[in-house]
């Protein structure tokens, strides 16, 4: 009865053993194990710099300063993870390449700015209790404080710098990969696009067709929401006084805001012209609104994504590369999500 009673216990601990290995496992899955490496990495360059340079009276330790330096790295980590914790729920702040350079920069300023008058103050604290029974300078005070604060500043610094170019070369990778995948959505959806366009419409005798036409003009608010294939490609433009442009809305380049005009640029003939009216932005998306290939890239710009070349990035901005004219249009943080979303649904 006993060894089966300990079988049993010893079965529950080694089930409860393998669901802390899967727990903790996941838990590195998530990126904690990142974290923690980074932590790691921070400290070790701290106690480096505080073994080089022995401040806090430390070379009258001996060699009892190396397990000091043990102690303020133990500090000094559990602080950082500390202060990870503050940036994720207080802050709003959690680790994340996806949101882009600037905010990964952003993100590492406020982590020193918080993390290193916390590490400042718990080294005064061990220094205060434990580094003062040799050394009596160690007690606590503002001026040790300041002494503690500049010293940590300088090492949240130099450790700042490296995660910084770090981080951000890590980012640009992933954006890099994630614009390759992009350009392959786009000439996907160029390629539906034209097919789409090419595909021929099945012939319809003469005679029905006129009696379709004479037909009742009602019938029309029952049909469906029309189709890109079914919407009118030819379209014209106007602006508030009498100048207007015809075009193949698939000739259609871009359209850039200019003050109180905006310049249509569009093929004719096999050349790029440019006709400029006087209308808004707004204005000409609201005429433009029912083609899905055409958004807005940026405030001033109104693109067709079939015109696109290649999606350019570089430096953390996105770039649109149009085709007969090698225009670079700019593609805004606030309408990349509106851009991706077209390229996707085409």
């Amino acid at each position: 009865m006993t060894d089966g009673v300990t079988n049993g216990r010893n079965v529950r601990n080694g089930l409860a053993f393998r669901s802390f290995l899967c727990n903790f496992a996941a838990c590195m899955k998530q990126g904690r194990i990142e974290t923690i490496t980074t932590r790691i990495i921070s400290t070790t360059f701290m106690m480096v710099a505080l073994a080089v340079f022995k401040p806090f009276g430390l070379d009258a330790w001996q060699w009892q300063a190396y397990v000091h330096l043990v102690a303020l790295g133990v500090i000094g980590f559990l602080i950082c993870m500390m202060t990870d914790i503050i940036l994720k729920y207080i802050i709003k702040m959690p680790r994340s390449f996806k949101k882009g350079a600037e905010y990964i920069i952003r993100r590492n300023l406020w982590f020193q700015l918080i993390n290193t008058p916390l590490v400042a103050l718990g080294i005064c604290l061990y220094r205060h209790f434990v580094l003062s029974n040799r050394v009596a300078g160690n007690q606590f005070s503002v001026v040790n404080f300041l002494e503690t604060f500049v010293i940590i500043a300088f090492c949240s610094f130099a450790i700042g710098l490296y995660w910084r170019f770090k981080y951000r070369s890590k980012y640009l990778a992933m954006e890099l990969e994630e614009t390759r995948l992009l350009n392959e959505e786009l000439k996907e959806m160029q390629e539906k696009y034209l097919l789409s366009m090419t595909t021929n419409s099945p012939t319809v005798d003469t005679d029905v067709k006129s009696e379709v036409y004479e037909q009742d003009i009602s019938v029309v608010n029952e049909v469906e929401e029309p189709t890109e294939k079914s919407r009118p490609q030819e379209l014209t433009l106007t602006g508030t006084t009498n100048e207007s442009v015809t075009l193949q809305i698939s000739h259609l380049l871009f359209i850039e805001a200019v003050g109180n005009y905006v310049k249509v640029n569009h093929l004719r003939d096999g050349q790029v012209h440019t006709d400029i009216l006087r209308a808004t932005m707004k204005q000409m998306e609201e005429t433009l609104q029912s083609y899905l290939m055409i958004v807005r890239c940026h405030r001033a710009f109104l693109v067709n994504l079939g015109q696109v070349e290649q999606i350019v990035s570089h430096s953390g901005s996105t770039q649109l590369l149009i085709k007969h004219c090698h225009e670079s249009l700019p593609v805004s943080r606030s309408n990349m999500a509106q851009v991706k979303a077209a390229i996707k649904q085409g």
